[in-house]
């Protein structure tokens, strides 16, 4: 987050270099550093939600961020199921059946890898790290409460802002077909920008790389879809589709085919920086989740979603381009 709260007054000093066809080698290079800048800022932003706004603007006046010590919840797009094959008989509809108070103990494990290139420059990594989240989740009435314990990542920094971390509180609501409508945040009064930030961007990940059960009764082979938006600098549409390749009682395998396509064909930057023309995108992935109807949170599974995308300024010759890969996983 601290590139967040330190750029914005450069890249705005930048954008109002003048400029024309004929501008000069100089003025074309600092416009491809401002396009540097902005695109980091960019990324250390992906996936960390609705509050990276406040929060940084909290940070610039030298304030309080907003959600200090308090609970943001955070609405989640919905999502449209549609059954494609109803598989074999005997079929039965998927539904949560958790009662109020059910605990489980599982792990969460983010790994979010992005690199980008701009022309001819050398390959620039942006990766946050990764991160490690053992979580006590106990049912509700509307969803499932989250207690975190240790967060751990293999970055030392990281690792030591995430230590005030331990105890904090986090919720998903969820709806009668195990769609998550609602993320709900609230740190430790102690936990560092930083912390909290790798914390929004880990849940972020998760639940849209979660998955929501059809409307209609299916059997082992059935195959559904579920769309939905994904919010972001970049609108996108997002298609999971979804196989039961088992199910054994309230023991679910479902293996996920997840496309990711824009919602529009510009980027707007950040800091009012202009727009960049989405020449190409492609983000695809899939895996593997083990589901327990009568459990809050995923059994086990990996989710890997990644792709690669190009992007040019209008105003010069600069191409942007960038490799993602994201990762999502359940366990003990």
């Amino acid at each position: 987050m601290t590139v967040l709260s330190s750029s914005p007054s450069s890249a705005n000093a930048t954008a109002r270099c003048p400029g024309s066809p004929g501008r000069s080698g100089s003025a074309r290079h600092a416009r491809s550093g401002l396009l540097l800048m902005v695109f980091a800022v960019a990324l250390s932003a992906l996936g960390t939600g609705c509050s990276a706004r406040s929060e940084t603007t909290a940070e610039a006046e030298g304030t309080e961020p907003v959600g200090i010590g308090k609970e943001v919840t955070m609405p989640i797009p919905a999502v449209t199921t549609t059954v494609v094959d109803a598989g074999d008989e005997p079929r039965a509809a998927l539904r949560p059946v958790v009662a109020p108070g059910t605990a489980q103990q599982v792990t969460l494990r983010t790994d979010h890898h992005i690199e980008q290139q701009i022309n001819a420059q050398a390959v620039r990594d942006f990766s946050p790290p990764s991160v490690t989240i053992p979580l006590t989740a106990q049912s509700d009435a509307n969803g499932v409460d989250l207690t975190l314990g240790n967060v751990t990542s293999p970055d030392p920094a990281l690792a030591k802002a995430l230590l005030p971390a331990d105890g904090s509180q986090v919720g998903f609501d969820i709806n009668e077909l195990g769609a998550i409508t609602a993320l709900r945040l609230e740190p430790k009064p102690a936990t560092s920008d930083a912390a909290r930030a790798a914390l929004e961007q880990a849940f972020y990940q998760a639940v849209y790389q979660s998955i929501a059960f059809p409307d209609a009764p299916v059997g082992e082979g059935a195959v559904w879809t579920v769309r939905q938006q994904v919010s972001g600098s970049v609108p996108l549409e997002q298609v999971t589709t979804a196989t039961l390749t088992h199910r054994e009682g309230n023991l679910l395998t479902i293996h996920l085919n997840v496309v990711q396509t824009p919602k529009s064909t510009v980027w707007h930057l950040p800091n009012e920086a202009g727009q960049l023309e989405i020449v190409d995108y492609l983000m695809h992935g899939a895996g593997d989740i083990t589901v327990d109807l009568g459990l809050p949170l995923p059994v086990s599974g990996a989710v890997e979603v990644g792709g690669n995308q190009t992007y040019r300024d209008p105003q010069s010759a600069v191409t942007l381009r960038q490799t993602l890969r994201t990762q999502v996983q359940w366990g003990a």
